[in-house]
């Protein structure tokens, strides 16, 4: 199992319209860096969805529950989807304030590329990113 942290801005889809669509289609991403990560993801993954904005906070886990696959809506095989669900809102957002007061994040992909939308994120900083929310691993 992978996990990944996914932005997005929450004026235009935040993790409520998520839980309130029971699933979507994560699109819209057209960095090559981003997309090398998405094309990495597999069903059973987990994710925090992060807010971008004015929020700039971790707020819900998600699943990814479908292979990459060429988005349906662009012309272009290289742009690449994932389908995914929401678990759960966190108990506690995690914001990018918290995150980057924490050494341990120094190397964390959120904090040192700060406008990447998919971002990998290892099994140490998923344990301590679920421990700030204040969860359990799912």
């Amino acid at each position: 199992m992978q996990y990944w942290l996914l932005k997005t801005e929450p004026n235009d889809y935040a993790f409520a319209d998520l839980t309130r669509d029971s699933a979507a289609v994560w699109d819209g991403v057209s960095n090559n860096a981003a997309l090398i990560h998405l094309r990495a993801m597999h069903p059973g993954d987990l994710a925090l969805i992060y807010h971008t904005g004015d929020e700039r906070q971790a707020v819900g886990l998600a699943e990814i529950t479908s292979e990459p696959y060429p988005d349906p809506q662009q012309n272009d095989p290289k742009l690449v989807v994932v389908n995914l669900k929401p678990l759960q809102p966190l108990a506690r957002p995690v914001t990018l304030t918290a995150i980057k007061a924490t050494p341990a994040f120094a190397d964390f992909a959120l904090v040192r590329q700060g406008r990447l939308s998919v971002v990998p994120v290892s099994p140490t900083q998923w344990a301590m990113l679920l421990a700030m929310a204040g969860e359990e691993q799912p």
